[in-house]
């Protein structure tokens, strides 16, 4: 399946395991999980999906790092954007702060960051691939 320019939308439900605290965002973007070797995924919704969800983990990180040590920690969507160039990275994460019921500064700019790591298989049309892709956060307790 190829998909096509328009804005492909996944949704995620996102908790995980007990938070290990990190004291900077950029311990956060050190711990390390293997990459997937993208190289011989196909472009498809799930393949991105997959991707995503190997992510959950530092996503999951930001929330409880930002949000989770304010008395009640809200839950709520955070309505991400990015786009997956023809070289498989990518550009213009951003946070939709319309779409979002989740407004503290600092977690978008770790979500953002964390977005801008990701690596996926290359388009075979060599085209830019808009993704909207909302995170249902809340706290694991």
């Amino acid at each position: 399946m190829i998909l096509t320019t328009t804005a492909l939308v996944l949704s995620l439900s996102l908790a995980a395991d007990p938070p290990q605290k990190n004291d900077t965002m950029k311990d956060l973007l050190k711990d390390t999980m293997k990459e997937a070797d993208v190289s011989g995924m196909p472009f498809t919704p799930d393949t991105i999906r997959q991707i995503v969800l190997s992510y959950q983990p530092k996503i999951q990180s930001c929330y409880e790092e930002h949000i989770s040590a304010k008395k009640k920690a809200p839950e709520g969507k955070l309505a991400t954007a990015f786009t997956i160039t023809p070289d498989g990275l990518v550009k213009n994460a951003k946070i939709d702060r319309k779409g979002s019921t989740l407004k503290d500064p600092a977690l978008h700019d770790c979500v953002v960051a964390v977005l801008s790591t990701m690596q996926f298989p290359k388009p075979p049309d060599q085209k830019d691939h808009p993704i909207e892709f909302p995170f249902n956060l809340k706290a694991v307790h």
